[in-house]
């Protein structure tokens, strides 16, 4: 009996002795983000290189189910990490309390600003990791094959010719659609930017499911062109597809964030790994070919950066959007739904009102009459103007609704309310605008 005791105590011991020994596993960090395979793998082998003691494990989610997640997992079984490239939504999440500060994390060579806007958040929730900006990405095959014209801004995508030609997703699938749309939205006007956003997926041919879908379709020849953030047209070029990308005017350089969350269980862990990904090597992954995203490291500060790469100081200096996130993060959700309900759920709709649209405007060339151009143009406002003004996106009795807690079921039959209405009025109106616009090709 005493033998087996004393071999008990002995087993114990020796267990303690290798849990507290160099290089013992010290826990598990997990990181959810919506980033692609390609840069979490990356960073999951050179971190745990660097930190044997410690084990990454990725939660992927697009950056709207990552919000989601990280506000229906009770306190103390949360991930540690949320990383991610729209500012907004690191709002949403700081202003429900699921941040935390990182304490002393931080990189002295990384600048305040990046143009007028601050790369790490100012009440310290969470960093800015790496620069993003939103544009255009075409396929130079597809372009040379269909007789394209390269596109530069935003408005070439809503041109006759590329209808069925263009590749979108929906903000509520993605958080750098979200931001490619607010974007546009903030640098265009609220009426403008709409009509911009609406034609455009009135001449794409899908909306994919995630936001990887829309370059996927482009690499692949099923897209010419769509609305991507940076990294997903700078991968695929630097990869040798036959892609490129452009930055219109209307765009905005924003912080790609990283932030801890709050109520995870090794926050320690988690310090390290924000530390690591804002550091010398961290940054030096983002250079890689499949990743290419923009360091916030300024590039004097950095070895080999490759040929042609984007300089997002000169970016930021020539866009003409200086993005508001206390905005976006107001009518995040607004936004979202109204996506949803007009386009995402009314794409069929949409694509045959801006068909019949396109045709009447090429039947009738320059010899249309004073009726056809009324007729036309009442179409046209029908199809393309968004349902609600600006004021009543932000309106205390909208805001009450969709920031309201959507458990709460009065005040998830108000939201449900509120989108039927805005659906069936877009089917009333993408209807009404096919019926005007046969009616001036025959006036």
């Amino acid at each position: 009996m005493k033998a087996k005791l004393k071999k008990r105590l002995k087993c114990t011991f020796l267990t303690m002795m290798l849990a507290s020994a160099p290089g013992a596993f010290a826990g598990t960090v997990t990181i959810i983000t919506s980033f692609p395979k390609e840069l979490t793998q990356a960073y999951k082998s050179a971190f745990e290189k660097a930190n044997p003691d410690i084990k990454l494990e990725i939660l992927n989610k697009n950056t709207v189910s990552g919000i989601a997640y990280v506000r229906e997992t009770p306190a103390g079984q949360r991930p540690e990490v949320f990383w991610a490239s729209a500012p907004d939504a690191f709002e949403v999440l700081g202003a429900a309390g699921m941040l935390e500060k990182a304490g002393d994390i931080s990189n002295p060579d990384v600048p305040d600003k990046i143009g007028s806007f601050p790369i790490n958040d100012p009440n310290g929730l969470f960093l800015g990791q790496a620069l993003a900006g939103y544009g255009i990405m075409y396929n130079t095959r597809f372009l040379k094959a269909k007789n394209l014209t390269e596109p530069k801004e935003w408005h070439d995508l809503l041109k006759p010719e590329w209808f069925g030609n263009v590749g979108m997703t929906s903000p509520s699938r993605s958080g750098t659609q979200h931001l490619t749309v607010e974007t546009i939205l903030q640098g265009e006007g609220w009426d403008q930017g709409w009509n911009t956003i609406i034609r455009m997926a009135g001449n794409s041919s899908a909306l994919t499911e995630r936001s990887f879908g829309v370059p996927d379709g482009i690499n692949n020849g099923q897209f010419g062109a769509g609305p991507v953030i940076d990294f997903f047209g700078l991968s695929s070029k630097f990869s040798k597809f036959p892609v490129e990308f452009v930055y219109p005017e209307t765009t905005a350089i924003v912080p790609a964030n990283i932030g801890l969350i709050s109520g995870a269980k090794n926050t320690e862990e988690g310090k390290k790994f924000i530390q690591f990904a804002l550091g010398k090597e961290g940054q030096a992954l983002l250079l890689k070919p499949e990743i290419s995203r923009l360091p916030v490291l300024p590039y004097e500060k950095m070895e080999n950066i490759p040929e042609g790469y984007p300089d997002p100081i000169k970016l930021a200096e020539r866009s003409k959007v200086h993005f508001d996130t206390n905005l976006s993060q107001k009518r995040y959700y607004v936004v979202q739904s109204l996506f949803d309900q007009t386009i995402t759920f009314r794409h069929k709709e949409l694509q045959q009102a801006t068909q019949a649209i396109l045709d009447a405007e090429k039947k009738l060339g320059d010899n249309a009459s004073d009726k056809a151009k009324a007729l036309l143009d009442e179409a046209k406002k029908l199809a393309w103007s968004p349902l609600i003004t600006a004021d009543q996106a932000l309106s205390d009795e909208i805001q009450a609704i969709f920031q309201g807690d959507k458990k709460d079921v009065q005040v998830s039959q108000k939201i449900s309310k509120l989108q039927g209405e805005w659906n069936s009025q877009a089917e009333a109106n993408y209807k009404k605008a096919i019926e005007l616009a046969k009616q001036a090709s025959n006036a």
